[in-house]
């Protein structure tokens, strides 16, 4: 394939226009196209979410592709997002065997075992609950929730009363419910809703055994969804259970019952993959910034409520606050971070700089990491000149590779984590702003806002 087209095609790339990358590309006959080609449409279905498509265009040239890590790279993507785990890990292992030290491969090669070994425990699990009911154990008589217990749980509030409490559900109602959503409903949930149907409760948190996006041991819901389709957050309202599977890609295992304080970036559902659509559900969390990953709660509705507690047990705000603090002010930089400093002869003193305005952050914030506020996006412009300083012919993928390493993963002077999409909108923001150029491919800095970066890094 010319160089030129090459060019052109990483251009588009870069754009995120990989329709015309396909649509290119498929007007060159099977026998006009070379492994280049092939490798370039792949990774374009792979960009578009057309991950069967990717994996199809690779299998053509599997056997000249065996010794080049790229090609394992990008099958490894494939697999990852088709939640094909196991798989995935052996091929990114090939791929770091091929290439060491690649950022964006040793990452996706660490969630791919973690990814793996999950969806192994859950299989178990599933199949565990399975076998039990053929055997008749699924079904367990119901303790109903205590006048007591239902008196002291929902929060009295305006904000629940308009968006989640309907009239108390009739029969007929929950029958055309279910019919709509095409799952039975537990009796504890009907229990439940039929003492107050929908709410807020008191209690809004429930511990996990492992971290998801809100946290290290728990997770937080914001409500509970009624019975009904009048209010926003009812089952089958605007804002509903078919709603945030149709429209955020949420799995259609079930139902989703409540939402999440992080405005619809995960949920909590009924799942009835092991019980069927008649059957008495479990409890999970689904975790969209985490490519909708299931965390088993409760073996069921009434044990989910039961097991909810106040959030005041995890209110650790002061002592983490003072954890990030020291953290800023003394944690060791990740190597990515040292190398980047050391080479910066603009700015004297850039790693106190840099622990100046992190400790602003903890301040505002009470806790270390950046959002889409204004002294966060003076971090993501700081790292990108950074590291587009030391590595000027960065495209916009390898920086979004990169971009964990320097800070976000960066070992004691960390945060543990962070939202992909932060980075992203970040930097269509500065796109649009002008603030960055993209040319065939590379990304950087216009040398004016360059410029006025570095001054704020003096003054801080």
């Amino acid at each position: 394939m010319k160089q030129e087209l090459i060019e052109q095609l990483n251009e588009w790339h870069e754009a995120d226009k990989h329709q015309q990358i396909v649509d290119l590309l498929s007007t060159i006959t099977d026998e006009e196209r070379d492994y280049e080609s092939i490798s370039l449409l792949g990774r374009a279905y792979n960009n578009l979410g057309h991950y069967e498509e990717a994996l199809s265009q690779f299998d053509k040239i599997s056997e000249a592709g065996k010794q080049d890590s790229i090609w394992h790279y990008r099958v490894g993507y494939a697999l990852y997002y088709l939640k094909r785990y196991e798989e995935a890990a052996q091929i990114f292992s090939r791929s770091a065997q091929l290439e060491p030290d690649v950022q964006s491969t040793e990452y996706f090669l660490r969630q791919s075992i973690h990814k793996a070994e999950k969806q192994k425990i859950e299989e178990i699990r599933l199949a565990k609950k399975k076998t039990s009911m053929e055997r008749g154990g699924s079904v367990k008589e119901k303790v109903l929730f205590s006048d007591m217990f239902l008196a002291d749980f929902w929060e009295d509030s305006e904000y629940a009363r308009e968006s989640y409490q309907s009239e108390l559900p009739t029969d007929e109602l929950i029958d055309s419910i279910e019919k709509e959503l095409g799952y039975k409903l537990p009796s504890s949930y009907i229990h439940l809703m039929k003492h107050q149907n929908g709410g807020v409760p008191k209690n809004t948190n429930f511990p996990t055994s492992e971290p998801t996006s809100w946290a290290e041991d728990h997770i937080a819901i914001t409500g509970i969804m009624g019975i009904g389709r009048e209010k926003r957050y009812s089952l089958c309202g605007d804002l509903g259970s078919s709603f945030m599977i149709e429209e955020w890609g949420y799995p259609d295992i079930g139902v989703v019952i409540c939402d999440c304080p992080s405005a619809g970036h995960d949920i909590v559902m009924l799942d009835y993959r092991a019980c069927g659509k008649d059957g008495e559900p479990e409890v999970i969390h689904v975790d969209q910034e985490d490519d909708y990953e299931i965390t088993f709660l409760a073996e069921n509705f009434e044990e989910f409520i039961k097991g909810l507690v106040s959030e005041e047990q995890y209110d650790t705000s002061e002592e983490d606050k003072e954890e990030d603090l020291d953290k800023v002010a003394h944690g060791k930089f990740s190597p990515l971070l040292e190398e980047l400093c050391c080479r910066v002869t603009e700015v004297d003193q850039v790693e106190q700089k840099i622990r100046s305005i992190c400790t602003r952050i903890v301040e505002e914030k009470g806790h270390f990491s950046f959002h889409a506020d204004e002294l966060s996006y003076v971090m993501y412009d700081v790292q990108f000149w950074l590291y587009t300083k030391s590595y000027p012919g960065t495209s916009r993928e390898q920086y979004a590779a990169s971009y964990q390493n320097i800070i976000a993963f960066g070992g004691e002077f960390s945060q543990g984590g962070y939202a992909p999409s932060f980075i992203t909108d970040w930097l269509d923001h500065r796109i649009k702003e002008g603030r960055i150029v993209q040319n065939h491919g590379i990304i950087r800095f216009t040398d004016s806002y360059e410029e006025e970066v570095m001054n704020r890094l003096k003054e801080a």
